[in-house]
């Protein structure tokens, strides 16, 4: 009788990635997850026959070895065996064998190679296989990453778009977000992501092998979609100067940035901010099989000192200042993984942040978390990773000081326990409404829980200080109250292209007449704080009756600001109100400008594989020509890649109407999102849910 021999594989494809959630990655190779049987069909040219022995091995990484678990040898056996790899022998019709091979639960995931060796007649030869990728399963209970709501699963894993929230606690607003995981090419990047990190590149056998651990997983990511040490995917700029890359607002999703970073030879692609960082991440662990989710805090706090207070400068003439490294942003965005902390113990298992927006470095590296949000929300600031970081992100306080560089001075004005860390927001499961979480990071502000967790938290950080009615929350509370009251209130339309309106209102609030010294600004920023230009300036002298409340104008003409605002449409008022003999009162507001409407309307019934007409629809609000006008669109299961549309340039008050196509790959309700960018406005954002019919 001839020896056995193979003559082919069938990797039974389509029916084991339907078994195990991964039929929608578009490239058509092998992807299975851990700790569930997949099955393959083995052609041979005769029939198995008794003492014959059939052994595979699966190995990943560039040194597998037995001993780092990154690679195994193992019977193809008539009984299902437990614990490491097995392979089951299911049927075997003529010279077809069916087998069914499961890997253990805490398999690292990554690229793996299948060999088979056949024991035949006194004779062993080897024949590989091919390969196959092994993901995390969020569908498996015994899983780190197990998810067992099945809408949260379908959000967290299976949802490739999304909205990512931006703005101020003020006007929220939102923008959406392609995270396009299954798109083609887009779980091999992020697998390469791993093989270009630090790590890989130091000890690739160690680094290997701990690919088994969502924990490892997600901290090397954090460090990775940063370029900071190590060329990773996306180089961060918050100058508001973006020559030579992109603006980070005209962004549309993370599939462009991923297959960007790859085809430049995986050189970092130019420019992100924390919801491009935040987005990017998302993608990559979703396509990897970890649950993910984009979170964005207001008034988050950046505490580079580990005192958990942040120090807000201005001048007396009501500049904001650019002095000392702590700020507080409008809005900071991370993500949050959802696996278990076999390092803590169950009570902090559950959501994970992860911040991959490079602020502070950790161990040297910038990288961040993962870190338990019930361990942030009980101020267990000594526990792994970075806790003290996201604890004063979310719950620092804010400390004003006005310093005076004629004289040399500074002087310490506020402090507000309150302020930071308000409307910590994410898209919520199955809509596109918005749901806040802010009660899962900290307790209500002024409880007496929250009170407690702060001094827990303080007293964990420097054990041997006492926290007698010295520390900034009790002299907030004893400081003599002032005389007046100010706030900025809007009077007009925030609009682009219109004059900015606002009025400072004072108030006496004693029975005395006062007179206040007002000197006011208002600067362009980014985000983050991050000054731009002095677009207006103001100085007063108000005198107010006994109990009297004034409103003094601010108007700020376009053409004082054109030049200056940035695509965050940000422009911050500051008024310093002093009495004489008195500590100042500093009123602040952000404002953001609305964008001019950017309308998506779908012309046709949409249909799976069949065209589809969109009209996009922009009038020109502007009393002047815009020229330089790119429209950029993209949307996964909508179209391949992404659409670059050159606008011709626009008359004052002129309506631009462009149509385009798009053919829809796969059914169910898709986002489109569109960035339409000009000389005038630099990022103006659309999206529109379209059903796609079978």
């Amino acid at each position: 009788m001839a020896l056995l021999e193979l003559q082919n594989i069938n990797w039974q494809i389509s029916i084991n990635r339907r078994a195990h959630h991964t039929d929608r990655f578009y490239d058509q190779e092998p992807i299975v997850r851990r700790g569930q049987p997949f099955s393959i069909l083995l052609y041979c040219n005769r029939n198995l026959e008794s003492g014959e022995n059939l052994d595979l091995t699966v190995s990943t990484g560039p040194s597998p070895s037995e001993s780092a678990r990154t690679k195994a040898t193992f019977p193809v056996s008539n009984g299902r065996s437990t614990g490491g790899w097995n392979a089951e022998l299911r049927a075997h019709d003529n010279n077809i064998l069916t087998i069914a091979i499961t890997s253990p639960v805490s398999a690292p995931i990554g690229w793996y190679t299948l060999n088979i060796q056949i024991s035949s007649k006194g004779r062993v030869f080897s024949v590989r296989l091919g390969t196959f990728i092994l993901l995390f399963n969020p569908w498996l209970q015994e899983d780190d990453v197990f998810m067992g709501n099945h809408a949260e699963r379908q959000e967290y894993v299976e949802e490739d778009s999304g909205i990512i929230y931006v703005g101020s606690t003020n006007r929220i607003g939102m923008v959406g977000w392609n995270f396009g995981q299954f798109e083609q090419d887009i779980l091999n990047i992020s697998l390469s992501i791993l093989d270009k990190s630090l790590n890989f590149r130091r000890d690739p056998a160690t680094d290997v092998a701990r690919r088994n651990d969502p924990k490892y997983v997600g901290r090397v990511l954090s460090a990775m979609i940063n370029s900071n040490d190590d060329n990773g995917v996306l180089a961060g700029n918050w100058s508001g100067n973006y020559t030579g890359g992109r603006d980070p607002r005209n962004w549309n999703g993370s599939v462009e940035i991923l297959k960007e970073w790859k085809k430049s030879g995986f050189r970092p692609v130019r420019f992100g901010q924390c919801w491009v960082f935040a987005g990017t991440l998302n993608t990559v662990l979703r396509s990897l099989g970890i649950p993910s989710r984009v979170i964005t805090n207001f008034n988050s706090a950046h505490d580079t000192d580990r005192n958990l207070s942040v120090d807000v400068y201005y001048d007396p003439m009501g500049n904001p200042l650019d002095k000392g490294s702590d700020s507080v942003w409008n809005f900071h965005v991370w993500n949050e993984g959802w696996f278990v902390r076999t390092d803590l113990g169950p009570w902090y298992n559950g959501w994970q942040v992860l911040d991959a927006t490079p602020q502070e470095r950790s161990q040297g590296v910038f990288q961040c978390g993962p870190a338990s949000v019930n361990a942030v929300r009980e101020g267990d600031v000594d526990k792994n990773f970075d806790m003290v970081f996201i604890f004063a992100e979310v719950n620092a306080d804010r400390i004003t000081w006005i310093s005076d560089a004629r004289n040399g001075t500074q002087k310490q004005n506020s402090v507000d326990t309150r302020s930071i860390g308000k409307y910590i927001s994410t898209k919520a499961v199955g809509s596109n409404s918005r749901m806040d979480v802010t009660d899962q990071y900290k307790y209500p502000e002024g409880s007496s829980e929250e009170r407690q967790i702060h001094q827990k938290a303080l007293s964990k950080l420097k054990p041997n200080a006492s926290f007698g009615p010295t520390s900034a929350r009790d002299l907030a509370d004893d400081e003599g109250a002032p005389s007046i009251s100010g706030k900025f209130k809007i009077t007009g339309v925030l609009t682009v292209g219109k004059e900015v309106s606002l009025a400072l209102l004072l108030k006496n609030l004693t029975s005395d007449r006062k007179a206040v010294t007002v000197n006011m600004t208002a600067w362009t920023i980014v985000y983050n704080g991050t000054l731009v230009h002095e677009v207006w300036k103001d100085s007063a002298t108000i005198s107010l009756d006994p109990e009297e409340e004034i409103q003094h104008p601010m108007k700020i003409p376009y053409a004082q600001y054109d030049r200056y605002l940035k695509a965050d449409n940000m422009i911050r008022a500051t008024a310093i109100c002093k009495v004489t003999d008195e500590s100042e009162v500093v009123v602040e507001r952000d404002v953001i400008l609305d964008n001019p409407t950017l309308t998506l309307e779908v012309l046709d019934r949409a249909q799976v594989r069949k065209p589809v007409n969109v009209q996009m629809l922009f009038s020109n609000p502007l009393d002047e020509p815009v020229r330089d006008c790119v429209l950029m669109v993209e949307g996964s299961g909508l179209l391949r890649g992404n659409l670059k549309i050159e606008v011709p340039a626009l008359r004052p008050k002129e309506k631009s109407r462009i149509r385009f196509e798009i053919l829809p790959t796969r059914s169910g309700t898709k986002q489109l999102l569109a960035d339409f960018s000009c000389n005038k406005f630099p990022a103006v954002k659309a999206m529109l849910s379209i059903d796609v019919v079978e």
